[in-house]
């Protein structure tokens, strides 16, 4: 188990982290409660609880803010570690970590991060990040969602969709226009109560992540205090961006992870599968597929950590965090298909793992960004467009 994260050249710190993190999961969240809690669409709060617990929702915030001040290739690793043993586990913990509190310990006043972050890091304050709608996905600055002042306050109408874990959020970060007219240079964004007044969650039904939800979310005449504004006026669209690589490498390395564990689950049925006599994995047509899942998925990972030192070491890692989502979840989806393919009609039923491994992946080359659009980053950064 974890063979190409042993052979990435780990230290202590994460050879520990790996450790125990394989154990606490391992214990929690065991192949037939995690397909258990799959078919239920039952939040994994048990997991994540013993992450808090662990000190793990801290890890990327600075230590002035309570957190660990970890470094990205560290934080890239733990996503990886996580996302092997249940990647719904590790995406429900970006949402709160890094699509929610991590916008309000950039943008929000010292009152606000200390209103919020600590109960992040203590596992009592879950978030959701909210920007897409019905009409507006890749396409962030049309958004149709509106803030308009109203004395002290704000006023949000309007509708979002696809917004993962918002049924579990204590707070919403939603992204606004607060000037119509002016594209991306009128979105605000604000930290709003998913209890408050006029706010309506709905969970949504999909292919796969069950345990996490995509959920529609109605704003009707919710009223916002404005110290609740993260950053200023009619400044969100460089909040947005400033968090950009970082969501990809960390939607990197959760593919990373999956497509190791994919690739494990598959070699271990192999193995013990026996056909004409002999396993299943020493025929070559089923080798060669398993082979070339872990060539893949060990050039998913230098890709992702590649783009993780660079971000480390303050430099330019736009095009590489983008080409190395692409590759990785693109991927993912290709791996989890051939581990299909490996285990035949065991792989396809809703007994085993790999259905779940296999729905899992398919929102990867969708989220944070769709491929085509990373496409046109890096075609622009090439100089072809």
């Amino acid at each position: 188990m974890l063979d190409g994260m042993d052979k990435f050249g780990l230290t202590e710190d994460q050879k520990l982290m790996r450790d125990s993190l394989g154990k606490m999961i391992g214990r929690l969240l065991p192949p037939d409660v995690a397909l258990r809690m799959d078919e239920a669409r039952e939040f994994p709060e048990e997991a994540y609880q013993a992450l808090a617990r662990a000190g793990y929702m801290g890890l990327l915030y600075p230590e002035e803010n309570g957190g660990l001040g970890a470094s990205m290739e560290d934080f890239t690793f733990f996503i990886e570690t996580v996302a092997y043993h249940n990647t719904q586990l590790a995406s429900a913990y970006l949402t709160s970590v890094l699509y929610g509190g991590r916008h309000v310990q950039v943008a929000g006043t010292p009152e606000l991060r200390d209103e919020i972050l600590p109960g992040i890091i203590d596992g009592t304050r879950k978030m959701a990040f909210c920007l897409t709608e019905p009409d507006t996905g890749s396409d962030a600055a049309s958004i149709k969602t509106r803030a308009r002042a109203d004395g002290d306050d704000f006023i949000i109408h309007g509708h979002k969709m696809y917004i993962t874990c918002a049924h579990v959020a204590d707070q919403l970060i939603v992204v606004t226009k607060t000037d119509p007219d002016s594209g991306h240079r009128g979105i605000t964004m604000f930290v709003v109560d998913a209890k408050a007044p006029g706010v309506s969650i709905t969970p949504m039904k999909t292919l796969g992540r069950r345990t996490i939800h995509a959920n529609t979310v109605t704003f009707d005449s919710v009223r916002v205090p404005a110290y609740r504004m993260l950053g200023t006026i009619n400044g969100g669209w460089g909040q947005l961006m400033l968090g950009l690589n970082l969501e990809r490498i960390c939607l990197s390395a959760s593919a990373v992870g999956n497509m190791q564990r994919i690739v494990d689950y598959a070699s271990g049925y192999a193995r013990e599968r026996v056909q004409f006599g002999h396993p299943v994995s020493s025929y070559q047509a089923v080798a060669h597929k398993l082979v070339d899942m872990q060539i893949m998925t060990d050039a998913g990972r230098g890709l992702t950590y590649r783009a993780a030192r660079l971000l480390d070491a303050d430099a330019d890692c736009s095009q590489a965090s983008a080409v190395a989502k692409i590759f990785t979840t693109e991927k993912n989806v290709q791996c989890a298909d051939m581990g299909m393919q490996v285990m035949g009609g065991a792989g396809y039923s809703m007994d085993h793992m790999m259905q779940m491994f296999w729905r899992d992946s398919r929102v990867g080359p969708i989220g944070g960004g769709t491929n085509e659009i990373l496409r046109n980053v890096i075609g622009k950064r090439m100089g072809l467009m």
